[in-house]
């Protein structure tokens, strides 16, 4: 007999491969080219556009919806990717809803924004699916710098350092590179392997070397870095998680929501992604929304996602929330876990109510669960790092540290908020001071 959705304990196929392959098909599907005409059209194309103001990289949003409507896409995804070059990534996950699309003036006018995103995603996704490559590399400097990271950060700051005409090692930990975009975000929003196509398409620039299984700490140091190149710029991301703090955390069923998100999204076979029937999801930021909606599309027949404070205080967008709640996943805030209940494995989770300073109602309430995901943020590591800060690596606007030669960008930095395109802007902005510094 096979298995249904309602069996118990956790289990791999719990739905079928047709129910899979529709649960995890593209969230934003890309527009077709009369779509797009259709979208740009919206486009007022304002002088003093909001919609640029909003954007973390700066891109040039009324040029390139021009560029669209008037038929030239390839056009559009140069203008994009002269300011981000990760453009079609963050086209897909973005999250636009607050920051371009909400200050669009046909949302402040009508409550309906010009899909910007989805025009950026088709703009770049002309090129990257030809395998065009828009860039050449300058001269080159005779200058060598190394990338700790692979993720949104040091992709972007190996791309601009290349572009520069310096030779660029890239490092990382995991055996493959793209960090927090291959292995960080949701199955649904980056199908037919698209962060894998995007990094190869990124390195046809030339000049960048790509090293996987190498860490900092382990098989690099900082002293050893120093010596070899002439800069070093750290995007190592933020590779601790924080626990609960509860007895019985190392119990079967209780796990890292970031291993739960990497392992479905390097799955080759979804129906072989195990999943419990009653899971328990504790965050209120986008990792935990990502890992409940999954768990939900995966086939568990009760996901509750639970967070210590109000909805409005959750870091997932109130989009994100709406998405969550429209796949059946059930929110519950103002709840503090309290204690992992069962014999080995979880079989059940205690939470206390609190109010909206956190202060303890008195009141609990546990929930079945066999299957318990943490999400409740991570933490930086490493040795020898430069001075940190709120416990990240303190950087100026430029992405300099307190050590000389050695800048930092991305999750791992003080620099801004966790976003894909904040990391992209930091590795390019921290590329171009350290181009700066190298030439002077």
């Amino acid at each position: 007999m096979s298995n249904t959705p309602f069996s118990d304990g956790i289990q791999a196929g719990r739905l079928s491969s047709t129910d899979l392959f529709e649960n995890f098909g593209d969230l934003h599907p890309r527009f077709d080219d009369h779509e797009a005409l259709v979208a740009a059209d919206r486009c007022y194309f304002c002088h003093d556009a909001p919609c640029m103001t909003a954007c973390p990289t700066d891109i040039d949003i009324p040029l390139f919806i021009r560029q669209i409507a008037t038929g030239t896409p390839e056009a559009a995804a140069q203008t994009i990717f002269d300011q981000n070059i990760l453009g079609g990534m963050c086209a897909r996950v973005c999250p636009t809803e607050t920051l371009c699309e909400q200050v669009c003036v046909r949302e402040a006018a009508e409550g309906n924004p010009v899909e910007i995103g989805r025009l950026q995603r088709y703009a770049t996704d002309v090129l990257v699916d030809a395998g065009v490559h828009p860039f050449e590399r300058a001269s080159s400097t005779g200058k060598a710098v190394a990338v700790v990271g692979a993720g949104p950060a040091g992709l972007a700051a190996a791309h601009r350092l290349a572009m520069h005409g310096h030779n660029v090692t890239v490092y990382d930990a995991r055996a493959k590179a793209g960090g927090l975009n291959e292995f960080g975000i949701a199955a649904y929003k980056s199908v037919e392997s698209f962060a894998e196509r995007e990094v190869e398409w990124l390195l046809k620039i030339g000049g960048i070397t790509v090293e996987t299984g190498k860490k900092l700490g382990d098989e690099l140091s900082m002293s050893g870095l120093k010596a070899d190149f002439d800069a070093v710029f750290l995007a190592i991301g933020l590779g601790g998680v924080n626990a609960l703090g509860l007895d019985g955390e190392n119990k079967t069923g209780v796990d890292d929501a970031v291993d739960f998100i990497a392992d479905l999204r390097q799955a080759k076979d979804l129906s072989k992604v195990e999943i419990g029937r009653d899971v328990v999801v504790i965050g209120g930021g986008m990792t935990a929304v990502d890992a409940a909606v999954q768990a939900k599309l995966l086939g568990a027949l009760n996901v509750s996602l639970v967070y210590r404070r109000g909805k409005d205080r959750m870091n997932a967008s109130a989009f994100e929330q709406d998405l969550a709640a429209s796949k059946g996943v059930r929110i519950i805030t103002n709840a503090s876990p309290k204690a992992l209940i069962g014999n080995g494995s979880v079989c059940e989770i205690e939470f206390e109510y609190t109010d909206n300073d956190l202060k303890p109602t008195g009141q609990t309430v546990r929930l079945t669960a066999d299957q318990v995901f943490k999400a409740i943020g991570q933490t930086l590591e490493g040795k020898d790092l430069p001075e940190l800060e709120w416990g990240k690596i303190k950087v100026d606007e430029a992405g300099r540290t307190s050590v000389e030669g050695i800048w930092a960008g991305g999750d791992c930095a003080t620099g801004g908020d966790d976003l894909t395109v904040t990391a992209v802007a930091e590795g390019r902005d921290a590329a171009d001071d350290i181009h700066a510094a190298l030439s002077a």
